[in-house]
């Protein structure tokens, strides 16, 4: 059978075309489902007004963050598993995603969403300092003589996540009523808040995430062999931890700043890249197109399915994650 496995640069053309078929499809189906036709005049700015304003200012921005959440959780679980050897590892499941969210309400609600544009790009970096803090967090609860427990790494993150709600419940309980609504559907998951501006906030973080993991590819694949064994290749295995860490962290946060706490894109993704991917390099690059693939797809649906009511994005992939990861526990076990 291995010889008929499919490569990865094919695997990357045929997720290439999925993303652009859900790209396309995206912009077609809403409670207003529109023509194709339609759809390309009011992308070259022609055709009614109205059509144009639904492709243009809603549905093509929201078409394209989607894409880029679910390219930079999926990255960040790659990139996490690889550095763990854990393939459980995931933003969500290690609280990564809890501490973004607190930092995001934090900058929120310090005025940074109401501060014009320079206060919105600076949002994700608040994201980032909560991030940050749960990932020393949970190092410290994982960490056995100096070193991390990775099979303490999972529980630590279940005990962080918990401390990250309750923190949000308290955070939450000094805003409005109005501003405890609206933010807990967005921490449920969504992307109904998407603009041009975050699109282009997202896409500067994403490049610096794939920027700073993909020179690490290599040294990810010697870490397969164990950390004993990237030392003795020349791997600055500490060195390689820390920035693998940050840029993980980076494109979580980014990613939660703008959608709220979406799960286990990070976990399923990288499982499925893994069984086409020969290399960490491929790893990533399918862990990220995969990603925007999942959750164009995913958002997609939430907003169709009950339409014209909305569904929350996190919790379809919630729904699809949760009994994913109780099969691969259980295979672990």
């Amino acid at each position: 059978m291995t010889g008929h496995r499919l490569s990865p640069a094919a695997a990357g053309l045929a997720l290439s075309v999925l993303l652009l078929a859900a790209l396309t499809g995206s912009l077609l189906v809403g409670s207003v489902p529109l023509a194709p036709a339609d759809v390309f005049r009011a992308l070259w700015g022609d055709g009614d007004p109205a059509v144009a304003t639904i492709v243009r200012e809603l549905r093509l921005p929201r078409a394209l963050l989607a894409a880029l959440v679910g390219g930079a959780l999926a990255l960040a679980g790659a990139a996490l598993q690889a550095l763990l050897q854990n393939p459980l590892a995931d933003p969500y499941l290690l609280g990564v995603s809890g501490g973004a969210a607190c930092g995001t309400l934090v900058g929120s609600l310090l005025g940074l969403s109401a501060a014009g544009a320079l206060g919105r790009a600076a949002l994700p970096l608040a994201a980032f300092l909560g991030a940050l803090a749960a990932v020393l967090l949970v190092g410290l609860g994982a960490s056995v003589g100096g070193r991390l427990d990775r099979g303490r790494l999972l529980l630590s993150g279940v005990v962080v996540n918990a401390l990250a709600s309750a923190v949000l419940l308290f955070l939450l309980s000094w805003g409005s009523a109005a501003q405890a609504q609206g933010f807990v559907f967005w921490m449920l998951g969504s992307l109904a808040g998407a603009t041009p501006e975050a699109v282009g906030t997202l896409s500067v973080y994403a490049a610096l995430g794939l920027a700073g993991l993909l020179p690490l590819a290599g040294a990810f694949d010697a870490l397969a062999l164990g950390e004993e064994t990237a030392f003795t290749l020349g791997v600055s295995v500490e060195t390689v931890k820390r920035a693998a860490y940050l840029a993980a962290s980076l494109l979580a946060a980014a990613a939660v700043s703008v959608s709220g706490i979406i799960g286990f894109v990070g976990l399923l993704v990288p499982h499925a890249a893994r069984l086409v991917a020969r290399s960490h390099r491929s790893l990533l690059l399918l862990s990220f197109a995969g990603g925007a693939v999942l959750l164009v797809l995913a958002d997609t649906a939430a907003r169709t399915l009950l339409s014209p009511a909305e569904i929350s994005v996190g919790a379809l992939t919630a729904l699809l994650g949760a009994p994913a990861f109780l099969v691969l526990m259980r295979r672990r076990a």
